[in-house]
């Protein structure tokens, strides 16, 4: 099972400079499981110290907002695209 994930500008420093990952997964808990043995130190940038996403972290599977689906536990299955996108504020 293959999930496209979507990295934002700030991740590619983990990610090698990729913008785009394959990885697999049944849930995004997992997926995300997933992308910290392939890339350390990727959970730390998007997890708070009780492993829930940061309250700057919004992430999409197929462009719904996993909020209003089943947060980390939403299922993902093959050919699905996960976008993580930080959160942007301030300004005038």
């Amino acid at each position: 099972m293959s999930v496209t994930v979507r990295i934002p500008t700030p991740l590619r420093k983990i990610t090698n400079g990729l913008d785009k990952v394959s990885t697999s997964g049944s849930s995004l808990a997992e997926v995300i499981e997933e992308l910290e043995k392939k890339f350390p130190g990727f959970q730390a940038r998007i997890y708070d110290e009780n492993k829930e996403l940061k309250s700057f972290v919004n992430i999409f599977v197929n462009g719904e907002d996993i909020r209003f689906l089943d947060g980390l536990d939403t299922k993902t299955k093959s050919g699905d695209e996960l976008s993580i996108v930080p959160a942007v504020a301030g300004g005038n």
